[in-house]
């Protein structure tokens, strides 16, 4: 076995035999660190292998359903495709306090009849203990094991033959074959290769908790989130008590799901009905409040846009937004200065959306612009209206998609009347259960039916 020392980016995994201030990959500062690498001499004898291994007809495999172990709460196996797959490798990231290892204590609780090994590498088993008793928690088939050694892991794990195994966290354990440190690229990468290969043989499903880095990625290497079969991403603000577990990656289900969860001194809470939760405290009347509806994964979530103009005591106004995207905020007020005449240069624009989540797509661009507007007239839209639609750069309002399950939503919470793109109306009833629909075309035909 040879031995040789090389210099990896902690950020990208690029390696170079000098060491340097600046990664040339991903131009990192200070994140090159020389770590011991092993290589193995390839022997002869496997050029050989290839004369005996064999090629299966895609036509002659069967196909078997895969196996799922529910884990009793709906939001998780919603967004696993309908629970954990026998086999399979999970990979939860998220920001530290989030409620990772909340939510795999209380897996631990709502699984019945299967023996699960919680392993920690970062917390004692008495902090365990401590924060189960304080959620409440009560276990009948549960247990602890405190190690960071993958070699222990594994011959405990094949000795204690469990049905569920979870790791917290994939950065704490190491293998004995590398010299470098846990958390490294190299350590990360190999450990992780031992418990996809553990997984696959003794069919167990095994839940890796992983660290996020500032950005919002999951620390290691990317290749990491390529070899495990699921990847979740656990997000949310740290003052606001909701949650929302989204899928990034799933071998075994869509990846167009979300579950949304709300953190109480209990632990988490599964939020059944979102619209009704984040419209619970808007302000009927307010000026600058408008109600839109935003697709997450592929459910309909109602929520409030709040706008606020303000004039700017600075030859530079600010324009502020939180949940919604800063670049997409001043395009909008590009568009209401064009098209409407509306003179925003010595105001400032603070945009909110309520309840602290982040939309991310076009649909609520109408109902922001009519916040604006609303705001600086201070005039305020009809608390019974929904607003939808994409504005494009000549004030045009563009089609949406699942323009049917936003307006069922709507309905069900009873709303009366719904602003939508008038190439939404083909195929749709103008009258629906008692709401009103009316399509409009321009931005200015928007502003006028609610203002």
């Amino acid at each position: 076995m040879k031995i040789k020392s090389q210099y990896i980016c902690q950020s990208c995994g690029f390696r170079s035999l000098r060491w340097s201030g600046k990664c040339p990959e991903c131009d990192s500062w200070n994140s090159m660190v020389e770590e011991i690498v092993s290589q193995k001499s390839v022997s002869p004898h496997k050029k050989n292998r290839a004369l005996n291994a064999k090629l299966d007809n895609i036509n002659e495999i069967t196909s078997t359903n895969e196996q799922r172990i529910s884990t009793n709460i709906a939001e998780l196996d919603r967004v696993l495709g309908g629970g954990i797959v026998n086999g399979s490798v999970i990979l939860i990231g998220g920001d530290p306090g989030i409620g990772k290892s909340t939510l795999m204590l209380q897996i631990a609780e709502k699984i019945e009849n299967l023996k699960i090994i919680y392993i920690s590498g970062e917390e004692s088993a008495r902090q365990i203990k401590m924060r189960s008793e304080r959620l409440g928690s009560r276990f009948d088939n549960f247990y602890v094991l405190c190690e960071t050694d993958t070699d222990m892991i594994i011959s405990i794990i094949e000795k204690e033959n469990p049905g569920l195994v979870i790791v917290d966290s994939v950065q704490t354990i190491y293998t004995p074959i590398l010299e470098s440190a846990p958390g490294s690229i190299s350590q990360i990468r190999e450990s992780t290769s031992i418990l996809m290969n553990c997984a696959k043989k003794l069919n167990l499903p095994i839940i890796i908790i992983g660290h996020i880095t500032k950005d919002g990625s999951i620390a290691g290497p990317k290749v990491l989130e390529h070899m495990v079969d699921v990847v979740l991403q656990f997000e949310g603000e740290r003052t606001h008590s909701f949650r929302i577990l989204r899928g990034i990656k799933n071998r075994f289900g869509s990846t167009n799901e979300i579950g949304i969860f709300e953190m109480t001194d209990k632990g988490l809470t599964e939020v059944k009905n979102p619209s009704e939760v984040f419209l619970s405290q808007r302000n009927y009347g307010a000026s600058g409040c408008v109600i839109s509806s935003a697709i997450e994964g592929t459910r309909p979530i109602l929520i409030e846009v709040q706008a606020l103009t303000a004039t700017s005591n600075y030859g530079l106004p600010q324009r502020t937004s939180i949940g919604f995207d800063y670049k997409r905020l001043n395009i909008i007020i590009a568009v209401l200065e064009k098209r409407i005449g509306l003179f925003l240069n010595k105001f400032d624009i603070f945009v909110n959306i309520a309840g602290g989540v982040k939309i991310d797509e076009p649909a609520i661009d109408l109902a922001i612009a009519a916040g604006i507007y609303s705001s600086f007239k201070d005039i305020p839209v009809d608390s019974e209206t929904v607003v939808l639609g994409e504005i494009g750069l000549s004030g045009e309002i563009r089609t949406i998609s699942y323009i049917e399950k936003r307006l069922n939503e709507a309905v069900k919470l009873g709303f009366k009347r719904i602003i939508i793109p008038k190439n939404n109306m083909k195929g749709l009833k103008k009258s629906m259960a008692g709401i009103e629909l009316k399509g409009v075309e321009q931005i200015k035909e928007a502003i006028d039916l609610l203002i």
